[in-house]
């Protein structure tokens, strides 16, 4: 998948699911699990152990029918080990410039992240194809709202509190697209093997961006 398409399915179907796991083993019950409740976006982050050696596996697993990202990326060097990995989108939650140029280099859709308006406004300057704003469960949905007025160019990806019951307000507010971690992807849930919990949410969730959209 190119580019224009990674970012053509972002701003397509909204919800990328941040997973963040103890044990890479469970990544292929979590991710057929999303896919089955109708997510099509993942970024699987850097913290879970071993994780780049179980990409082209997890790639092949879902074909064309999830795009596959990369998160928690701290520098250049990480992300040239994503790239190489395979990964459609890189995803950083700190704002360096490095980052940007690697995936750009690769022809990779980017998302770094940024906090204040001045440092979304510098990763949008940078080059960052989406900005990541992060940590949002701390600013909530009228901040990008906020942001967006005076800068309308933006694509704004907020990560955090975004959960089943305030899908509308964030996109309402003006998001691109959505980072969702423990509204999709339950802990509890996964160390329980209680995968029908993961599908059921991500149900859920892809029920009320579909919900917002006819509205």
């Amino acid at each position: 998948m190119n580019k224009s398409e990674a970012l053509k399915a972002i701003e397509e179907h909204k919800l990328v699911a941040v997973v963040r796991l103890d044990d890479p083993v469970e990544l292929g019950p979590v991710v057929d699990a999303l896919l089955e409740g109708g997510v099509r976006l993942i970024e699987a982050t850097m913290t879970i152990p071993g994780l780049l050696k179980h990409v082209p596996q997890l790639m092949e697993r879902v074909g064309d029918d999830m795009v596959f990202g990369i998160g928690s990326v701290l520098n250049g060097e990480m992300a040239q080990q994503v790239v190489d990995a395979g990964a459609s989108f890189v995803v950083s939650p700190i704002l360096k410039k490095e980052i940007i140029d690697v995936a750009d280099k690769a022809g990779r859709v980017v998302s770094v992240g940024a906090y204040s308006p001045t440092e979304i406004q510098t990763a949008w300057e940078y080059g960052s194809d989406v900005v990541k704003v992060f940590p949002a469960d701390t600013l909530g949905p009228s901040y990008i709202k906020g942001v967006r007025a005076p800068m309308p160019h933006l694509k704004l990806l907020p990560t955090g509190g975004v959960a089943v019951d305030n899908v509308g307000e964030w996109l309402s507010a003006g998001s691109f697209a959505l980072g969702v971690g423990s509204a999709l992807v339950d802990l509890k849930a996964v160390r329980a093997g209680r995968f029908d919990i993961i599908r059921d949410n991500a149900k859920a969730l892809v029920q009320a961006v579909n919900d917002y959209e006819k509205s």
